[in-house]
């Protein structure tokens, strides 16, 4: 297989690889077009890349437009799984929407902006100073009820499979799990409760590669977010991801028949 690649940290040690830089992407039409994949394309290249110059790309359409806006994920997992989406209310920003998520919501809550990652955009809300000062930074009022959590589960998926799963405890200053906003990595085993709802979330939405945020409740997964493109913190220094992507894209590029075979059964002659 040959590839090209507009992020070269990502795919570091893929073979048969041209890097591009994503502002020329136009001078270089056929090698685009005759690539049998195209890798971590950055957003705003995605609709001339698929749907101009027909390339197959990686990570998957969905996975940019789903984990491209929080509002939008939420409305995918409340597709494919409402029982396990913490409370949440979207709301355009004006006075009236203001008011009824105050009266609603029961503090703390959280309030985040819609496009935003590793743990910039997401306040905890206490009192009415808090919630005022979120409403003047945003267009779209996201809030969430405050899950009682010490930790979260980061667990990287491509594919079909779990990459790795790893907890990510809070930080001193308390509140955040992020690891960029302090947060601490622990290798504990993560659950397969918490695993599963990942692979699920990640099947049924066309998800390929993500780093799901998954918390636990008494024992009761509620997923929280995915990152398209997740911290390597938690991957160590090993070719695991690497290598999962590689035979990920290579089982994706086998032909196969509604019957499971990666090879065509040969047509034979029909009587008419």
């Amino acid at each position: 297989m040959n590839f090209v690649s507009f992020n070269v940290f990502r795919t570091l040690g893929f073979p048969d690889t041209t890097v591009l830089k994503p502002e020329n992407y136009l001078r270089h039409k056929e090698l685009l077009r005759n690539a049998d994949w195209v890798l971590f394309p950055e957003y705003w290249q995605l609709n001339a890349i698929v749907h101009g110059l027909k390339c197959r790309v990686f990570p998957s359409v969905a996975s940019y437009l789903i984990g491209h806006d929080k509002v939008e994920m939420t409305r995918a997992f409340e597709a494919v799984a409402p029982e396990h989406i913490p409370w949440t209310i979207i709301e355009a920003n004006g006075p009236e929407e203001r008011e009824h998520i105050w009266s609603e919501m029961v503090l703390p809550f959280v309030a985040k902006l819609p496009k935003a990652s590793m743990g910039e955009g997401v306040w905890l809300i206490e009192t009415r100073d808090d919630w005022r000062k979120y409403c003047e930074r945003t267009d779209v009022l996201y809030v969430q009820e405050y899950l009682p959590l010490d930790r979260d589960a980061r667990i990287v998926v491509v594919g079909d499979k779990v990459v790795t799963a790893y907890w990510r405890t809070q930080a001193d200053q308390g509140f955040y799990n992020n690891v960029s906003k302090g947060g601490r990595i622990d290798n504990s085993p993560v659950p397969t409760v918490m695993t599963d709802l990942a692979l699920r979330l990640a099947r049924d939405l066309g998800v390929d590669h993500a780093g799901f945020d998954i918390a636990l409740v008494e024992g009761y997964p509620f997923v929280l977010e995915f990152n398209r493109l997740f911290g390597n913190q938690g991957l160590g220094q090993g070719s695991d991801l690497k290598d999962a992507i590689l035979e990920y894209l290579q089982q994706e590029s086998e032909p196969r028949d509604p019957g499971g075979s990666t090879t065509p059964e040969p047509s034979r002659p029909v009587a008419v």
